[in-house]
């Protein structure tokens, strides 16, 4: 395996320098936060391919995958609803676009929603983060036979996609993502026939695994299942309505007519990898079934390294790691593009100079991938039990619930009001992080299946979110047409 590992490597040299080159022509905010407003149709399919496709996909819905069977499409379809919703807004965000949602929050919302909305995405980003380089530490682990630690390899992972984002920003991000995105889709596709047959047929899961992982709703997860796999459906969808990384792909398009078109290619991108993964990961679980030292997260990894041919197998590694770099690159961008767009410029020094602009941005990728590495290294630290697909559960709902409500009322429903919008990024967030955070650790007793009262966060949280949305709007003063004018004026949506 060291030989995989050594090409693995090398594309990965070959990408650095590249994008060394590239961050030579970093030289003002738009190119580091939206890479010039340059990218053209191929570019942008592929990279919001690759800012989608990440561990969450990767390593969470494979361990779900493994755990609950065929009910893990659940998780997946809920990005597909989604994507498909935010293509009749694409344009319409392209044509506003700025560089964060901060911007079309404050332009709704006034400038504390925009404060708000940035602390609650900077958490969810980086705890996305960290996951991302948790999934790099098993990628490594497994490509070594062990040789390479996992936390050596969430230790190496972070240093790499740390230097790389630092060094190019959005230039760097999109560039790198075309060829990314193309190992992607091709090393899904190719490797998942031959799971399917080393192990043993279409029908080895039936004939192998626990009947409830053919089942709509796998008994395997939480203590009402149907309202647990629902609640994976929903995080996802309502994370990818209102996820800032796509919407800063959007910015960066040439033109709204581009981003529209993009979304399009984009579904079927997605739809076709997501389901091939967890395709191999359930074919996976069948063939490592009675091997009980296999980590769950680790499933589609094994696959590519036992039951494939070796050139494939490297194929799919390389998908592997370059998904979770990837990933860890647009959402270590995103939320240091909050910090300088929707804090420092907003309320701290708003005549920043580009070039200080650039280097201070560099600095905070720095400081929030350093945090993002501590979430992850202290858990390993104590020896805790760590599950990606928590991690990925509690990010996707805390800014599911908190974001994409208001983003997408600001966008359209007119009668969305400022008092409404801050309520209702206030009180999600508050009910989520009491609800994955505060009563887990401080009230276990009243976990069912790992929930309160087995009750996935989601569904309180965002009933909260909506309702405050809803109901605080309504008591308050419509919103002037002149605050309307921007997001609502005839063609926005071209």
């Amino acid at each position: 395996m060291t030989g995989y590992l050594l090409i693995i490597f090398a594309y990965l040299l070959v990408l650095t320098v590249f994008n060394f080159l590239r961050s030579k022509k970093v030289k003002t905010q738009e190119d580091m936060m939206v890479a010039g407003r340059s990218l053209g149709l191929m570019k942008m399919v592929f990279t919001l391919v690759c800012t989608w496709i990440g561990s969450g996909t990767f390593i969470a819905g494979a361990e779900y995958a493994y755990r609950a069977g065929w009910s893990a499409m659940w998780m997946p379809a809920g990005a597909w609803v989604g994507i498909a919703i935010i293509y009749f807004l694409a344009g319409k965000i392209r044509t506003f676009g700025q560089y964060t949602i901060g911007d079309i929050l404050e332009e709704r919302y006034g400038k504390f929603a925009r404060l708000f909305g940035a602390i609650a995405l900077i958490i969810a980003f980086t705890t996305i983060v960290s996951y991302q380089f948790r999934a790099g530490g098993y990628i490594l682990n497994v490509i070594t036979d062990g040789r390479i630690t996992v936390a050596l390899g969430q230790t190496l992972t972070a240093g790499f996609v740390i230097l790389f984002v630092a060094l190019g920003g959005m230039v760097a991000v999109a560039h790198t993502d075309l060829p990314n995105g193309i190992i992607i889709v091709l090393a899904t596709i190719v490797a998942t026939p031959f799971v399917i047959a080393t192990a043993g047929g279409l029908g080895a899961p039936a004939a192998t695994l626990p009947p409830g992982h053919m089942q709509i709703f796998s008994p395997e997860f939480g203590h009402y299942p149907a309202l647990k796999a629902f609640s994976y459906f929903l995080a996802t969808l309502f994370l990818l309505m209102g996820v800032q990384s796509m919407y800063q792909k959007f910015y960066s398009a040439k033109s709204p007519k581009e981003a529209k078109t993009a979304v399009i290619l984009w579904i079927f991108g997605t739809i076709i990898v997501e389901t091939v993964v967890v395709v191999i990961a359930i074919y996976g679980a069948s063939y490592f079934w009675q091997d009980k030292t296999v980590d769950p997260a680790s499933i589609v990894i094994l696959a590519a390294r036992k039951m494939v041919p070796a050139p494939v197998g490297l194929l799919l590694l390389a998908a592997a790691v370059v998904v979770v770099i990837s990933t860890g690159m647009n959402y270590l961008l995103s939320p240091s593009t909050n910090i300088m767009r929707d804090i420092y410029q907003r309320f701290i020094n708003p005549d920043a100079e580009q070039k200080k602009m650039v280097a201070l941005q560099k600095v905070f990728i720095v400081i929030l991938g350093l945090f993002a590495f501590l979430m992850i290294f202290i858990p390993t630290a104590f020896h805790l039990n760590i599950s990606v697909l928590k991690y990925a559960y509690f990010a996707y709902t805390l800014y599911g619930v908190a974001i994409t409500p208001a983003l997408i009322a600001a966008l359209s429903w007119k009668r969305a009001t400022k008092a409404g919008g801050i309520a209702s990024i206030v009180s999600g967030a508050t009910v989520a992080i009491v609800f994955d955070i505060i009563i887990p650790y401080g009230f276990p007793s009243v976990l069912k299946g790992g929930d309160p009262w087995g009750i996935p966060s989601i569904y309180p949280a965002l009933t909260v979110s909506i309702l405050a949305l809803v109901v605080v709007s309504y008591l308050t003063p419509r919103p002037d047409e002149a605050r309307l004018e921007k997001l609502f004026a005839k063609g926005s949506n071209a």
